[in-house]
């Protein structure tokens, strides 16, 4: 049997009729003693964070839950409820919005601090190599709805800088993100501030989590706001609501 034992291998789960081990800890042990932000780190890396890392990292978690039913994800939840789906399919169908464009740009900023700490040259020319790379637009900087300030980025940069004199991190990432905000700043003659991808993105970075990762954990964070919204939908009722009133139309354009 070993070739169907070894077929699935894992170090997250080991368990049998009466036992559940998750990490090698008895799931009675876990129950009532973590907090859900602590048990997402502890089953996605393996260990416990510190309180002031747990504190840093569920910040990053409420402060993307939701931004409104303009989101695609949003309105995709709560029009696919309204289609007749329960909450788990519109759950599915609103967390497969988010992509590079809609819920990306956290791992991507996750990528850009990185590309620029290891870069040999000055920041500037670290940023002209992103963007010759990548394109012109830098993520986690600027906000085409929050201007001139997103007030999520200003609150979790303050929390790092508390985590960082309390040794929950070092601060590396913050100051390669403020080098770069001061940058685009020059560049462009007036403010780009953060926003709440480049402000998360810098949290998952100074924890140490890859930048794939955070791309993942703004799903979870996202997930919280389309259930509510879904939800919401559901009590409101409505039926095959799509993006537009019925009465407005789309622009026909002859091929």
């Amino acid at each position: 049997m070993s070739d169907v034992a070894d077929w699935w291998a894992t170090s997250i789960i080991d368990m049998e009729p009466g036992r559940i081990d998750l990490r090698g800890e008895p799931i009675q042990n876990l129950i009532g003693r973590l907090g859900f932000a602590e048990m997402i780190w502890f089953m996605v890396r393996g260990d416990r964070p510190s309180k002031a890392q747990a504190k840093l990292f569920e910040a990053a978690l409420v402060a993307a839950v939701d931004h409104g039913p303009q989101a695609p994800s949003i309105a995709t939840a709560r029009m696919a409820v309204t289609c007749g789906l329960p909450l788990n399919n519109a759950m599915a169908s609103a967390v497969n919005m988010l992509g590079d464009i809609h819920g990306g740009a956290g791992e991507q900023a996750v990528e850009l601090y990185h590309f620029v700490g290891h870069y040999p040259g000055a920041l500037e020319q670290a940023i002209d190599a992103w963007i010759e790379s990548h394109g012109k637009i830098l993520p986690g900087f600027g906000h085409r709805f929050h201007t001139p300030i997103d007030p999520r980025a200003p609150c979790l940069m303050d929390l790092v800088a508390e985590a960082v004199k309390t040794g929950a991190c070092d601060g590396q990432f913050m100051r390669i993100a403020q080098q770069i905000e001061a940058e685009l700043a020059r560049h462009k003659g007036k403010p780009v501030p953060m926003n709440i991808d480049g402000a998360t993105a810098v949290i998952y970075a100074e924890l140490g989590f890859a930048p794939p990762l955070a791309r993942g954990l703004f799903c979870l964070s996202r997930s919280v706001g389309i259930l509510a919204h879904a939800w919401e939908q559901m009590q409101q009722g409505g039926r095959n609501k799509g993006p537009t009133p019925p009465s407005y139309r789309w622009t026909y354009q002859p091929s």
